[in-house]
């Protein structure tokens, strides 16, 4: 069984560095692929990203356990529709049930007005955080998750107020998942609470 961290928008591999931590103290070994550095295309959008992902899903020869937060949630998701059989559970954090697509807008033009050195350390460039954005927009992420039977563990931080509502509607579409909040956490629970995330992953983890 391979155990896979998935990071969020806006995030690099590097974000899992302190749930890592706390996850190898409990000795659970984990996979964190950087989302932009398995793109081979010079130009990355929605659909080459999750076509790099499930090549680097699929390569693992193992059944998995996929932990997502945001844009890895919708990656961990889809992947779970496309190949349930390589599935073993997943962790969906502050990950939506839907793409809200005026919020996406406004963060467009945020991202436009960005200084090139934010991405930077993202390890992306500009353009290509900017045009994987736009070509987020019409995800349907709700259609088939009534096909997806693995177990399920859906997050969200307390204070993620844009993600608590899609939690409890990703709640009622997957057949066998259980939702939890986490305290003290925003939408980057990853970094902002990690050693109470990791307790959560590895809760579940080690019954599966």
């Amino acid at each position: 069984m391979k155990n896979i961290l998935v990071h969020g928008l806006g995030q690099n591999n590097n974000s899992w560095n302190e749930v890592n931590y706390y996850l190898d103290k409990k000795e659970i070994e984990t996979i964190c692929p950087d989302l932009f550095k398995i793109v081979k295309n010079d130009s990355v959008d929605y659909k080459n990203m999750y076509e790099a992902f499930s090549k680097f899903c699929n390569n693992q020869n193992q059944k998995l356990n996929l932990c997502g937060l945001s844009l890895g949630g919708i990656l961990a998701l889809e992947y779970a529709k496309e190949y349930p059989q390589n599935v073993n559970s997943i962790i969906l954090i502050g990950t939506p049930y839907e793409i809200p697509k005026i919020f996406f807008k406004v963060q467009s033009l945020i991202f436009h007005i960005m200084p090139k050195k934010i991405y930077n350390k993202m390890g992306c460039s500009k353009r290509n955080f900017i045009n994987l954005v736009n070509s987020m927009a019409n995800i349907e992420i709700k259609k088939g998750l009534e096909n997806i039977k693995c177990k399920c563990l859906i997050l969200c931080g307390d204070k993620d107020n844009i993600n608590i509502k899609d939690s409890t509607l990703l709640n009622k579409s997957i057949i066998n998942s259980e939702f939890k909040i986490i305290n003290n956490s925003s939408h980057e629970v990853n970094i902002k609470n990690p050693k109470e995330l990791s307790n959560f992953i590895y809760d579940f983890w080690k019954d599966n």
